[in-house]
């Protein structure tokens, strides 16, 4: 499905765009070698351009990759067909193609307007994205049975646009908007509008837009149109009323946009309210003859007679069970996936009914999946392991009628006390028992333990009930290194140290005693203020909230300042994953937390040291440190959090103890998948089928 032979701007062929004459496929023409003029302004090159470009770029590699996990890529993905559907869902043809009307949006370059014709037409996915670039309303809905395969249908179109739009002239390009897949979930139109919405999610899950700043550009493109959302899980929003205010506010946005969903929901929505102007088109099942020559195209050149068993069946009698079973894209390559070549796949034959095939295939998906394979690597987790973790996850999500896994809501999953206590131990033992001690050997007195002691207790206590908070949803910090570190945070750090480390070398010879402080001193004790200004100001402030004397700048009433300096450099942007997410939490703003404790030990240890000498000047190091440490560390951190629960959830549930690391993996084996910085199973068919009790 690639329309850079359609769509590009040099060579020779069907479709191609020579100056602003476009030689179109004579099925999208009004006549045998018809010819139609399309004319664009020439326009100035614009800042959007160059930012629409970047997020072209990430989009691109996050959606290959995601498309090569799903294995819609290699093999050959199943030819689905589509149509024009007959659902009462969808209005009328010529409000699409604005027949007699004004036309809401031009077709994009290169491509013909869409005509009722071809619409009731129908077609392959190869003729989708004719439609989708080439409807007048600019409204694509996209719809089917469960596991119909319209998901993948979105991804795919997706990635045509993305190809269409980079083999685009460079004066086209302009034209051509950026599509971006968003998943519905957690949008309420009545406290914010689409634009609004798609801004706040692009900012999310784009470092190019990570900050107000982002926001500000992010909001240029979508109002500017130059951003397409292609929006998944219509039908996971809960509720018709919900759905159907969504479809009214999507009629009015200044977008083109995909719907994607199932036919049920989207049916039973459109009696509130229907997405005014869309085309409604429904992917068809996949004919026996598809799925047969599918099948064989992924065995060997002499196929065992179990499969040709199969493929015969699908012939020769497509009214059997297996071709009714195998109508979906889920089912057939739950069938590739789970026999090998010579494995004993004619036991499908035997199976009663449709429904007991499916569940059968669906049984199999998480064996399959660990299965050990020559030539590949042996999987970390037993089969068991697997199920028994996924099981768990799916009745879940189940009971909480939830179809996305926020890994950092995990410790909201099991009781909070074990995880308290545990780290109310670590930190008593860790911070305060040692520092009393240390206290006690400097001093020789007794009351460092009459001190101490309890002062160690209380550390840990307020450790433990702060580690307590992470149990509650969390807002997602940033999630990269750059996000913290930008180039205008780490100078307005630098100023900030410079100055601090003057003033106090001007200041200094007018403090009370004998000894005044050297210059060098001065900019030493001061760079720890410097290393925190730096945090606070590129979005790394919640590592030094409520840290005593680093936390200055770590409140909302600073964050103008912070926001003026967190636009990432362009050459970073990214889409952000939930693995991403999970590595910076547990890499880089941990590591952040150890060194708030270094800062606040270089803050003080060197004073002490010269008033008091080098005996005191390890104590109060000490002293500072530890606490800090802990509390900015471990103890505040949403992935040490998530590790914890993991470890209660293996001796509770005998889950991996390694868990995000398992949620990865059974992505990579297309088990789960990603959408945006959650996990969700691959289908709601097998999250439920896991979900039963046994």
């Amino acid at each position: 499905m690639n329309h850079a032979d359609s769509a590009g701007s040099s060579g020779t062929g069907t479709g191609q765009v020579s100056g602003n004459t476009f030689k179109g496929s004579v099925a999208f023409q009004t006549g045998p070698g018809s010819v139609q003029h399309n004319y664009y302004q020439a326009m100035a090159s614009s800042p959007l351009d160059a930012e629409a470009d970047e997020l072209a770029r990430a989009v691109h590699v996050q959606w290959q990759e995601e498309a090569a996990l799903r294995r819609l890529l290699e093999p050959a993905p199943l030819p689905l067909r589509w149509r024009l559907t007959e659902r009462k869902m969808a209005g009328r043809v010529a409000a699409a193609t604005g027949q007699g009307t004004r036309r809401r949006f031009t077709p994009l370059p290169g491509l013909p307007p869409v005509t009722g014709e071809i619409l009731r037409a129908g077609g392959a996915l190869d003729q989708l994205y004719e439609v989708y670039g080439g409807l007048a309303s600019g409204r694509l809905q996209l719809v089917g049975n469960p596991a119909a395969g319209k998901t993948s249908a979105g991804v795919l179109l997706l990635l045509d646009a993305l190809e269409h739009r980079r083999t685009a002239a460079p004066a086209d390009r302009a034209h051509i908007p950026v599509p971006v897949m968003l998943s519905l979930d957690g949008w309420d139109p009545a406290r914010e509008g689409p634009v609004e919405w798609v801004v706040d999610r692009l900012s999310r899950e784009y470092t190019l837009f990570a900050g107000r700043g982002g926001r500000v550009r992010a909001r240029r493109l979508v109002e500017a149109g130059r951003v397409a959302p292609f929006l998944d899980s219509y039908d996971e929003v809960h509720g018709s009323k919900l759905r159907g205010a969504m479809a009214s506010a999507l009629e009015l946005a200044p977008f083109r946009l995909v719907l994607i969903s199932r036919s049920r929901e989207a049916s039973a929505s459109a009696h509130r309210a229907r997405l005014g102007g869309a085309a409604t088109v429904e992917i068809q099942p996949v004919s026996p003859e598809d799925a047969a020559e599918y099948l064989l195209n992924t065995l060997s050149s002499s196929p065992s007679p179990a499969w040709l068993a199969l493929t015969e069946r699908l012939l020769h009698d497509p009214g059997s069970v297996v071709a009714k079973a195998l109508a979906n894209p889920l089912a057939i390559t739950l069938v590739r996936d789970g026999y090998a070549d010579d494995g004993p796949v004619d036991e499908l034959l035997d199976l009663p009914t449709t429904e007991t095939l499916r569940d059968h295939l669906l049984d199999r998906a998480v064996a399959t999946a660990y299965a050990r394979r020559p030539g590949h690597p042996h999987p970390d987790w037993s089969p068991e392991t697997a199920e028994r973790t996924l099981r768990y996850i799916a009745r879940h999500l189940a009971r909480q009628d939830s179809h996305s896994l926020c890994w950092w809501h995990l410790p909201g999953w099991t009781r909070p006390h074990p995880r308290r206590l545990a780290m109310q131990a670590l930190v008593t033992l860790v911070g305060g028992i040692p520092l009393a001690l240390l206290v006690w050997m400097a001093t020789h007195s007794v009351y460092a333990w009459l001190i101490g002691l309890p002062s160690a207790y209380l550390l840990g206590m307020t450790a433990g009930l702060r580690f307590t908070d992470l149990n509650d949803p969390q807002p997602l910090p940033s999630a990269g290194w750059r996000d913290i570190f930008s180039t205008g945070a780490i100078v307005s750090g630098v100023v900030e140290w410079l100055g601090l480390g003057t003033l106090a070398s001007v200041t200094a010879p007018f403090l009370p005693g004998d000894r005044t402080l050297p210059v060098w001193l001065c900019f030493l004790t001061t760079l720890p203020l410097g290393f925190t200004g730096v945090l606070v100001t590129g979005r790394g402030h919640g590592i030094v909230a409520g840290t005593p004397f680093l936390s200055a700048g770590a409140g909302p009433w600073y964050d103008p300042v912070r926001e003026h300096y967190n636009r990432p450099p362009e050459a970073d942007t990214r889409s952000i994953g939930p693995h991403d997410v999970w590595r910076h939490h547990l890499g880089l703003r941990l590591v952040l937390g150890l060194l708030t404790g270094l800062a606040a030990a270089l803050m003080i240890a060197p004073l002490v040291a010269w008033w008091l000498g080098p005996k005191l000047a390890v104590v109060a190091a000490v002293g500072a440190a530890l606490p800090t440490v802990l509390m900015a560390g471990p103890a505040s951190n949403l992935a040490v959090a998530t590790a914890f629960t993991a470890a209660q959830l293996r001796i509770e549930e005998g889950t991996p103890l390694r868990l995000i690391h398992f949620l990865e993996d059974a992505r990579r084996r297309n088990l789960l998948r990603a959408s945006g910085t959650v996990y969700q199973f691959r289908h709601a068919r097998l999250r439920d089928r896991l979900a039963r009790e046994r």
